[in-house]
């Protein structure tokens, strides 16, 4: 009590000054409008800014658990675009991705194209054939090539009204001219018995230009296949049992385990081409 008291009697001339100006402000601001309105202002102001810096603080403080969130949350995004690409490209239609492709046969006019579904398929045997449910009466002859979303199928080898017969690559029948995208060097596409996603890229000259990852496309070297049409990547580089070439492993682009829509593939042109072909072999 004694320090209470020495406490008063040491200051109780600034409390009694504190105390006089609170109730002169308070009153000059009650019973006076003007002063009354500009207090209320300022008030609003400062408990604004005050309300502001409080928040900022708070913001502040929150700062590290509110970017972990926003990391955690980016990574779940790219985890869901990720599963939906997939499901996209196991969704996509075997005539999407060449949509391009076409457009610019077409636009050639010597290619056409002819629809058509897989009726039956064959992956384990030596030589694999595909039956279409396209035939003469669709305008489906021998030796037109078919192909899918992602790149070559085959060539279709025997054709009755309804349907065809489709020499898949993988047979052992099957050798396709093909060449790098980036470049002119070319082989021929060859299928062993065994894995239906790999095939081979042979004859491929020792002084080629290519690398692990080169994209294997058509070479146009016949009529039964433009140029540039996708066939697959290179994944393995060998010699040839020769050594005089080299024998590369190419990861097909086609998934012919999941086959259905294909494209056959009319060029308008090839009865004349074989016939200038025949008369050229005919010649001693």
């Amino acid at each position: 009590m004694r320090n209470l008291l020495d406490f008063l009697f040491k200051y109780g001339y600034w409390l009694l000054f504190i105390a006089l100006e609170s109730i002169s402000l308070l009153l000059l601001f009650r019973f006076n409008n003007y002063q009354g309105s500009i207090g209320f202002t300022s008030a609003n102001r400062i408990v604004g800014d005050i309300h502001a810096l409080s928040a900022q603080v708070s913001s502040f403080f929150t700062l590290k658990e509110a970017n972990e969130s926003l990391v955690q949350y980016n990574l779940t995004l790219e985890t869901e675009n990720e599963m939906l690409r997939k499901v996209l490209r196991n969704l996509t239609t075997d005539d999407s991705i060449i949509v391009q492709q076409l457009e610019e046969l077409r636009q050639d006019e010597v290619f056409h194209t002819v629809p058509a579904n897989i009726i039956s398929n064959s992956l384990n045997n030596r030589d694999n054939y595909l039956t279409l449910n396209k035939g003469a009466i669709d305008g489906i002859r021998p030796e037109m090539g078919v192909i899918c979303g992602n790149g070559l199928v085959g060539i279709v080898y025997m054709v009755s009204e309804h349907y065809s017969l489709v020499i898949s690559l993988l047979n052992s029948k099957s050798s396709i001219s093909c060449k790098f995208k980036h470049n002119d060097y070319f082989g021929y596409l060859k299928w062993e018995e065994g894995d239906s996603r790999y095939a081979h890229l042979e004859d491929v000259p020792r002084h080629a230009l290519f690398q692990q990852g080169d994209t294997v496309v058509t070479s146009g070297h016949s009529s039964v296949f433009p140029k540039g049409l996708m066939v697959g990547t290179v994944e393995e580089i060998e010699d040839s049992p020769d050594g005089m070439s080299y024998q590369l492993g190419i990861r097909l682009s086609t998934n012919f385990a999941s086959l259905d829509n294909v494209l056959v593939l009319a060029n308008r042109h090839a009865e004349e081409l074989d016939r200038l072909e025949h008369i050229t072999k005919e010649e001693p």
